[in-house]
C-alpha cells in the first residue's frame, strides 16, 4: 500500500498516507489502505452452484479500479458509500454470514483491497470459518493481487466484459482491460473458475468475440482437455440483465435499452456455434425494480437478499 501496484493501473500512490478528503493522495480507486465495506448479506440471485440452498454470503467492498459507465452498484463503486472496518470486524462479518447459513463468502469488487481482505479471511479462518471464499471481480486484477489471493480464495468469479480495445476505453475507462483481464483469467484457470459476461444491447459482436475466446482458452484449458475430465471446473455464465443506469456521474453515452428478444436468440445460437454447454445463461431480464439501493438496510428485494451487515447500521438482526 506504500506504492500501490495492486491493479493494472499501477498508480504507485502511497495509500497509507492517503485521505478520502484529499484526492491529491488517492489513486484511481479512490481508496486509502483502509478496508471499506458497504453491505454484507445472504444473496439468492447468483448462479445455482453459488447460491446453493443457503444463499451466497456476499460482501460488497467500497471503491473500484474500473469506471464502468453503467455500473449497477455505482453507489458503492463510484459514489463512496461504505465505512472502514477493522480486520476483526471483517472476520465477525464472515462468521455471521456462515452462522446464518451462507454457502460461501462472496467478495464483490475487492481487487483494490486484496491485502486487507486476505488478512480478514485469515482472521476469520482462525475463528472457525470453513465455507469456501469466492473472488467476484471485474477481471481487472493484477499479477500481484492474484499472488496474494492464492492461499485464501477457493473459486474465482471474474467478468470478461470485453476483448475490444475501443469498447474497453469507451465503457469501462480502461483501454488495457482486454489484455489484463485475459491474462488474469488464464491464471485463474489453475483454480475453480466461472467466467461471467454481460451482453450489451447493440454490441453482439463483442459477445461473439468473448465467447470465441472462452471456447478456445477456457473450454479446453489452453488447448488441453480439463484434467480428470472435470468439466465443471471452468464454466461460463452469460448474463442478459443489462439495465440503462447512468448514476455514476460519467458522461459517456451508454446503450439506452435492454437486450431484445431477437438478440437473446442470437446469443443462444452463439453458444451452440462455439460448443459451449457447461454453464449458465440468464433468462431475459428487463425492468429496473431489482436494482440495489445501498442506502437501504436491505439494498435488494426481500426475495433476493437477507441483510446481515450494513455500512450505516452495522450488524442487522433479522
Amino acid at each position: 500500500m506504500k506504492n500501490c501496484l495492486l491493479c493494472p493501473r499501477r498508480c504507485g500512490v502511497d495509500r497509507e498516507a492517503g485521505h478520502l478528503l484529499s484526492n491529491r493522495k488517492l489513486g484511481f480507486c479512490g481508496e486509502t489502505s483502509a478496508l471499506r465495506l458497504a453491505f454484507a448479506g445472504i444473496h439468492f440471485g447468483e448462479e445455482p452452484p453459488i447460491t446453493g440452498a443457503g444463499g451466497s454470503g456476499t460482501i460488497f467492498v467500497s471503491g473500484c479500479n474500473l469506471g464502468c459507465a453503467f455500473c449497477q452498484n455505482y453507489q458503492v463503486s463510484q459514489k463512496g458509500i461504505g465505512r472502514a472496518v477493522s480486520t476483526e470486524e471483517f472476520a465477525e462479518i464472515c462468521m455471521a454470514l456462515q452462522g446464518r447459513g451462507a454457502e460461501n463468502i462472496n467478495i464483490v469488487t475487492g481487487s483494490h483491497a486484496a491485502p486487507a481482505l486476505c488478512r480478514g479471511i485469515k482472521a476469520a479462518r482462525k475463528q472457525g470459518l470453513s465455507i469456501p471464499v469466492l473472488w467476484n471481480s471485474s477481471g481487472y486484477d493484477g499479477e500481484e493481487t492474484l499472488k496474494i489471493l492464492e492461499e485464501f480464495v477457493d473459486m474465482y468469479l471474474p467478468d470478461l466484459k470485453t476483448l475490444d480495445l475501443e469498447i474497453a476505453a469507451r465503457f469501462f475507462n480502461a483501454p488495457n482491460y482486454p489484455e489484463y483481464a485475459a491474462r488474469a483469467i488464464q491464471k485463474m484457470m489453475e483454480h475453480k473458475l466461472m467466467v461471467r459476461h454481460l451482453v450489451l444491447p447493440g454490441f453482439l459482436e463483442n459477445t461473439r468475440q468473448v465467447l470465441s475466446w472462452f471456447s478456445e482458452n477456457c473450454k479446453f484449458f489452453l488447448g488441453k482437455q480439463l484434467p480428470r475430465g472435470d468439466s465443471s471446473r471452468i464454466q461460463l455464465s452469460l448474463m442478459t440483465q443489462y439495465t440503462p443506469v447512468q448514476g455514476g456521474g460519467t458522461k459517456t453515452e451508454i446503450p439506452s435499452r435492454y437486450v431484445s428478444e431477437d438478440e437473446y436468440e442470437k446469443i443462444l445460437s452463439m453458444l451452440d456455434e462455439f460448443g459451449i454447454d457447461d454453464g449458465f445463461c440468464q433468462e431475459l431480464v428487463t425492468g429496473s425494480e431489482w436494482l440495489p439501493d445501498f442506502n437501504r438496510i436491505n439494498p435488494f428485494s426481500s426475495e433476493l437478499s437477507v441483510p446481515v451487515w450494513h455500512w450505516r447500521y452495522g450488524f442487522v438482526d433479522c
